[in-house]
């Protein structure tokens, strides 16, 4: 069993674009293996800024001879259908092989592959993988980049390292071939080296200063940027996008600590991070209180001879130089109040159906003073609320957000408060787009809910109005996040109302649909959701959310399994009956037989006791009435025959089975409930 290196070197490749190359360069060479009969027992990929590598582990020598069997036409098809098959399979008449397919005679070819070297294999592998390499963007380069039919890659392809063992396999494509060079760190060690094999590939590029392994570049990085941190007194940001990012910049990477003028620390802590992280890719520190720092952790490509005090002030500049930006869009913002920025809301477009952003804002302000008015955010004022609404959009049109978008939201809330708004308002522009996923903050402050919860609501049934609701994969406008925000905001900060006063039947499915999501990792069981929401009527996500979980842990009981087998052996009854009434009264004209009786009885005390309960929301005791069900059910199934020659005793039995099911409606519909 033989190793086999590929080293396609390149100009530089993005630093975003090489985890999804090394993945799309396995994927593709593991591909090619297969057609031929070969899988290797490993394979390893790396990718540094200059170069996409993957080893292979133990090829054998030689493919396996292989026999493939094709599939052809009748024995008595047309003379052409046959010679198209014959050409196809590269065989004579007299080849093909004859069999029965379904009672008719039908050709066969089989066609014998004999072994074939492996190097062979490869070196027709390699020109194909790179030819057919998905890059997301890639380029043509030099004379023959006037041709269409010319090489694609991701950046002028400079070099290819093909060798199974220690034997180059022979391949070129767009004028480069493989070999045995490659090049060292383009400043420690520019000149050519030579691999021997696999094995040898990663300690001689090491002493070349390269560290070929991302995962080792990227562990280098964060104990070096956490150290050069630690030992100036400070704590380290971690960021592992940023670790990544730098990784895929760097073949030698080299932590450095700088300094930032104090001065800079009047802008908010945020600008500073966002400015350092998108502009240069720097990770920021935390003081010993806790506070943002006058420090930036920079990461070189190179071990500079003077422990890079050149490289960290030329990148101290350039940070200098981005902050001043940042501080300048910061003032001059200051300078206009939110309110003035707002007027500018109506020249942009929020849709075209949907008109501006102003009228947007319009109706969010009037949702949110409703929530508050109506006492269903309790405590949230509604003039605090609605001039938050009016102000949560304005640091759309300010610079710094037209700068940095990620920070729209939280730069309105630094200008409130700045300009004198309450701080009720300064935190409700700050978080109104919270929470926006998964483990997210979600707010608590009244004022905060209310306008949050306008915002989102509002473009769920503004959307869902204008025929734009989310398809399949498709979800433009993140309709399906807001509602999980909405649930999110009601869930917990315990909102009672009921979502129809604002939503239609649509929405209300889409809410259905978006609970079942968001509840599942509670572990929370859809079917359950759907027996509630299928009573219809219970659109007050809270209380439905309690009935459901109650339910969840009735139906995990003895007594609740039982009872749900015995209402299901009871509605099937009723189904093939076609009975649809919900019961005749208790006193039917004829002797009960005592396990008839029994349920009447338990029916009579279990029915008031489960709808007081769910009167009181007390879904528990709801079902502990009905549990008083399960022991009669069992006793008249085994005791009585619901379809008896008399009519009479038929009826009277069939309207008892439609009280059982009743009952068990109030609760919740159990035909919805699997098991």
């Amino acid at each position: 069993m033989t190793d086999f290196l590929l080293e396609l070197r390149s100009e530089e490749i993005p630093a975003r674009m090489q985890d999804k190359a090394r993945e799309d360069l396995a994927r593709l060479f593991a591909a090619e293996l297969d057609k031929a009969g070969l899988k290797a027992a490993e394979l390893v990929t790396y990718a540094t800024p200059r170069r996409l590598a993957l080893i292979a582990r133990d090829l054998p020598a030689q493919t396996q001879a292989v026999s493939e069997e094709l599939k052809g036409p009748p024995a008595d098809a047309p003379d052409a259908a046959v010679e198209g098959f014959l050409r196809k399979a590269g065989l004579t008449r007299d080849a093909l092989q004859t069999r029965e397919v379904k009672g008719r005679a039908t050709l066969f070819a089989v066609i014998d592959k004999p072994g074939r070297a492996t190097a062979d294999v490869l070196a027709e592998t390699i020109p194909a993988i790179i030819r057919a390499f998905p890059w997301p963007k890639s380029m043509r380069w030099g004379d023959a980049s006037i041709s269409t039919e010319s090489l694609r890659w991701v950046r002028p392809l400079q070099g290819i390292i093909a060798l199974f063992g220690v034997d180059v396999v022979p391949c070129a494509i767009a004028g480069v071939e493989s070999g045995t060079a490659t090049v060292g760190h383009r400043f420690h060690h520019p000149g050519v080296l030579t691999i021997g094999s696999a094995s040898d590939y990663v300690e001689k590029l090491r002493a070349c200063h390269v560290i070929v392994d991302q995962n080792e570049r990227r562990a280098t990085i964060a104990l070096g940027a956490k150290l050069a941190a630690n030992m100036a007194g400070l704590t380290l940001i971690e960021d592992e996008g940023l670790v990544s990012e730098n990784a895929g910049l760097t073949e030698w990477p080299v932590p450095l600590l700088g300094r930032f003028d104090e001065a800079f620390l009047d802008v908010p802590p945020e600008v500073i991070q966002l400015t350092a992280r998108v502009n240069q890719k720097y990770f920021v520190c935390r003081d010993a209180g806790g506070k943002l720092a006058n420090a930036f952790v920079c990461t070189a490509n190179i071990d500079a001879a003077d422990g890079g005090e050149r490289i960290v002030e030329g990148n101290r500049k350039v940070l200098a130089a981005r902050l001043s930006d940042a501080r300048f869009f910061y003032e001059t913002d200051l300078k206009v109040p939110l309110a003035d920025q707002a007027t500018k809301l109506e020249k942009i477009v929020f849709h075209e159906k949907l008109g501006t952003v102003a009228d947007k804002v319009d109706r969010v302000a009037k949702l949110a003073r409703w929530l508050a008015e109506e006492g269903i955010v309790k405590g949230a004022n509604p003039d605090l609320a609605e001039r938050a609404a009016r102000l949560a959009k304005a640091d759309l049109v300010t610079g710094m957000v037209g700068e940095f978008p990620e920070l729209q939201g939280l730069m309105g809330g630094y200008y409130a408060a700045a300009q004198g708004e309450p701080a009720e308002v300064a935190e409700a522009i700050r978080d109104h787009y919270k929470p926006v996923g998964q483990g997210d903050d979600v707010p608590t402050a009244p004022v905060t809910v209310a306008v949050s919860l306008a915002d989102k609501l509002d473009s769920i049934t503004q959307f869902f109005g204008a025929d734009l609701k989310p398809s399949g994969s498709k979800d433009p406008f993140a309709l399906r996040r807001s509602a999980l925000g909405i649930l999110a905001l009601i869930l917990d900060n315990g909102l009672r109302f009921s979502l129809s006063r604002i939503a239609n039947g649509d929405v209300l499915d889409f809410f259905a649909d978006r609970l079942k999501v968001q509840q599942r990792e509670a572990g929370v069981r859809h079917d359950l959701i759907d027996a509630v929401f299928a009573l219809g009527g219970e659109d007050d996500l809270v209380r439905l959310l309690a009935r459901v979980k109650a339910l969840q842990s009735f139906v995990g009981t003895e007594d609740g399994a039982n009872l749900l087998a015995g209402y299901k052996r009871a509605a099937n009854i009723l189904k093939k009956e076609d009975y649809l009434a919900d019961g005749a009264p208790s006193g039917a004209d004829y002797d009960r037989e005592p396990a008839e009786a029994a349920l009447v009885a338990a029916l009579d005390a279990a029915e008031p006791a489960s709808a007081n309960a769910i009167a009181n929301e007390d879904f528990e005791a709801a079902m502990a009435a009905l549990a008083t069900l399960r022991a009669p059910i069992d006793s008249f199934f085994d005791q009585v025959t619901v379809n008896d020659a008399d009519s009479n005793k038929r009826a009277g039995r069939l309207a008892l089975l439609a009280r059982v099911r009743a009952a068990v409606h109030g609760v919740a519909d159990f035909s919805r409930i699997e098991g």
